[in-house]
């Protein structure tokens, strides 16, 4: 994405990445970058929280508009958690049980059967 990005801007559109990562894409070089202190994949708000949703929408437009400068980054002021204690948690595998991770392994395998399926409705 970051690649994109830089292409683009390189051919007159102006673009903003949003993203988890801070480290990884601040080094490639991004012209505008809304890093949001999320788990990796949530870059644009919180699942299923249209308000942080349209908050992050909000701040990357704003990102848009102000930036004077090329490698521009922002810290998105939304917070996934009051502390940083789901950093050590989310998808940590040795802190689940078995149970738990096979419930998700079949939570994940449904998904993946609901999406073959929608791929493979024919076209209309």
């Amino acid at each position: 994405m970051s690649l994109a990005a830089r292409h683009l801007e390189a051919n007159g559109i102006a673009t903003v990445v949003l993203g988890c990562a801070l480290d990884i894409v601040e080094y490639v070089g991004v012209p505008r970058y809304l890093f949001s202190d999320f788990p990796l994949g949530n870059a644009a708000g919180r699942p299923h929280d249209p308000a942080s949703q349209g908050l992050t929408l909000e701040y990357a437009l704003r990102l848009l508009a102000a930036a004077r400068q090329a490698r521009t980054t922002w810290h998105s002021p939304l917070r996934w958690a009051d502390d940083s204690a789901w950093k050590l948690d989310y998808s940590n595998a040795a802190r689940l049980s078995e149970a738990e991770i096979a419930r998700r392994k079949a939570e994940f395998d449904a998904q993946k059967n609901i999406a073959r399926q929608q791929r493979d409705l024919p076209a209309q």
